[in-house]
């Protein structure tokens, strides 16, 4: 093989219209309606996106591939997500760019991301295309970055309600256990609160106690299913 060929760059380079053009982009996120969220910025980037909706299945992607950007929810099924976050800084080589991503309070998420070892940090709701491109251009190597100014769009992304459904179904599957995970439950549920914009379920989500009696657990099993009935079903 011509050695000027081992050498050539085959990756497609960013454009101003497509500034993520070329990327790989990880999302760990057990929210459909996040991910979904994700996907489409991602899309309109011009990025290829990959995800994992738990810690086990984010290091299956990571000993196959390095993406060019990790985007970590702090809040996993299966674990910390700032403990993966962690575990990702010290790989080698690192993912270039590290971000966590939290509904939680801003100050307090982004702090222990940061102290983890991400770059930075996207609050939920995740929606808005120049928002999400800032936060990782703000970190790209300068070769990597589109040449042109970037077009800024405005606007927001729209995830598909029927994602939300699922969130909110796999919220009253958890609710239905005998002893149901109430930490996680709560942290979840503020995530798809504040992506769909959703102040009832947040405030129901920030009312949980660490022990759910039973009327606990009949007031949110109404506020969900009250949701459920009013959103679309897959095909």
């Amino acid at each position: 093989m011509d050695d000027d060929l081992t050498h050539m760059d085959f990756r497609p380079r960013p454009t101003p219209e497509r500034p993520l053009l070329g990327l790989t982009i990880l999302v760990v996120e057990d929210s459909r309606f996040a991910s979904e969220a994700m996907r489409l910025l991602c899309l309109r980037s011009g990025a290829r996106i990959r995800r994992a909706d738990c810690i086990a299945s984010a290091e299956r992607h990571l000993n196959v591939y390095r993406p060019s950007v990790a985007i970590v929810d702090l809040g996993l099924p299966d674990g910390s997500g700032h403990d993966l976050i962690a575990r990702i800084h010290a790989m080698r080589p690192r993912v270039p760019i590290l971000l966590g991503t939290s509904g939680a309070d801003r100050d307090t998420a982004e702090a222990e991301a940061r102290a983890a070892g991400a770059d930075g940090f996207l609050p939920k709701p995740v929606e808005a295309l120049a928002l999400f491109q800032a936060a990782i251009l703000e970190h790209m190597p300068e070769a990597m970055r589109p040449r042109l100014p970037r077009l800024v769009e405005p606007g927001a992304v729209t995830p598909d309600l029927i994602a939300y459904r699922e969130d909110l179904t796999h919220a009253m599957e958890l609710l239905a256990l005998d002893d149901p995970p109430v930490g996680y439950l709560r942290r979840f549920l503020l995530g798809v609160a504040r992506t769909a914009r959703d102040d009832g379920l947040e405030d129901c989500a920030n009312g949980m106690t660490p022990a759910l009696d039973q009327d606990g657990r009949s007031t949110l099993r109404h506020a969900l299913s009250s949701r459920i009935q009013g959103l679309p079903m897959a095909m």
